[in-house]
């Protein structure tokens, strides 16, 4: 018996089938069945039945899934020890983020960590809101990277990260009234506004800032859903009309596009945005070496940091 075995094992039940789960170990199916056989036949239990189609646990197998899984917890937690008594920072973390989020964080500040950090790996997916707090629950991802607070995330241990404003974008250049720089909410017109689809964080706080509704703008047989900012700017770009985007999104405007991008009346609304997790976890270093390095990167960068007696906090609940 060792750890590979156990390894094994955890990928199959994931899986629930040998060449998938042989693929995610990096090696070959036929090695990867000879040790799990190899194992059943050390501990004379049966663990899978192969004779089902997906692969089924049985229900000894499941116990003994179970106490693998607590011992990887505590193999890895050794080795993270071992880390910190080198002073080395490595491991790997399943991190799960809102997509609002990571299509800016993930190709600048997490592409930079990683640079900084050669030995930490990063599994990323992009995950809607509550299916990043149903995956910490299950134990398939380590963390999430969502917009704060959330009342069903409130069993994890929050690390903040950075307030961002909230900004309109619309195809009007001249939004804001004459003599002003901003936008009041009240003012705006609610049958042309282009919302994400639901379960997108940033949608309900678009609609709590001023109680915006689905845009009627559009072909009359078009039912549109975004998914992304940048749909939603292009829409704004070829239909008109107006979507709220985060502050992280200026950088991927053209020069002609940013001149579409106003701000609401102070107090300018803003959004939290946090890593969430369950403490105490023996990756807490990793943890901390994340959330730090996004601190420090974006201090200079978002306005708020300058200027937090001029913004207001919006909840995405």
């Amino acid at each position: 018996m060792n750890i590979q075995q156990l390894e094994y094992l955890i990928a199959v039940d994931k899986y629930k089938h040998f060449g998938k789960a042989a693929q995610a170990c990096f090696i070959t199916q036929p090695t990867l069945s000879a040790m799990i056989q190899k194992f059943e036949e050390e501990i004379d239990v049966k663990i899978f039945d192969r004779t089902s189609h997906p692969i089924r646990t049985t229900d000894a197998g499941m116990q003994i899934i179970e106490q693998a899984v607590r011992v990887m917890d505590e193999v890895m937690e050794l080795k993270n020890k071992a880390h910190l008594l080198n002073n080395i920072v490595s491991g790997k973390i399943n991190i799960g983020i809102i997509p609002t989020v990571s299509s800016f964080l993930l190709p600048n500040e997490i592409f930079d960590f990683l640079k900084n950090h050669p030995k930490i790996e990063l599994n990323v997916k992009e995950m809607t809101t509550e299916n990043v707090i149903k995956s910490l629950k299950s134990g398939e991802i380590d963390a999430g990277i969502i917009s704060t607070p959330y009342s069903a995330a409130e069993e994890f241990f929050s690390d903040f990260l950075y307030n961002e404003e909230l900004l309109i974008y619309s195809s009007k250049k001249d939004l804001a009234k004459e003599g002003e720089s901003y936008v009041i909410p009240e003012d705006i017109d609610l049958s042309k506004v282009w919302l994400l689809e639901e379960g997108n964080c940033l949608r309900a706080q678009a609609e709590c800032i001023c109680k915006l509704k689905e845009n009627e703008m559009g072909p009359s047989n078009l039912e549109f859903r975004a998914s992304s900012i940048a749909t939603l700017v292009q829409m704004v770009d070829k239909v008109g009309g107006l979507t709220i985007i985060p502050e992280m999104a200026i950088d991927e405007l053209t020069a002609s596009q940013k001149e579409k991008v106003f701000h609401f009346k102070k107090p300018y609304p803003i959004r939290e945005v946090s890593l969430i997790y369950y403490k105490p976890t023996y990756k807490q270093k990793l943890f901390d070496e994340l959330s730090s390095f996004i601190r420090e990167s974006l201090k200079s960068k978002l306005i708020f940091n300058t200027h937090p007696q001029d913004f207001v906090g919006v909840k995405p609940e």
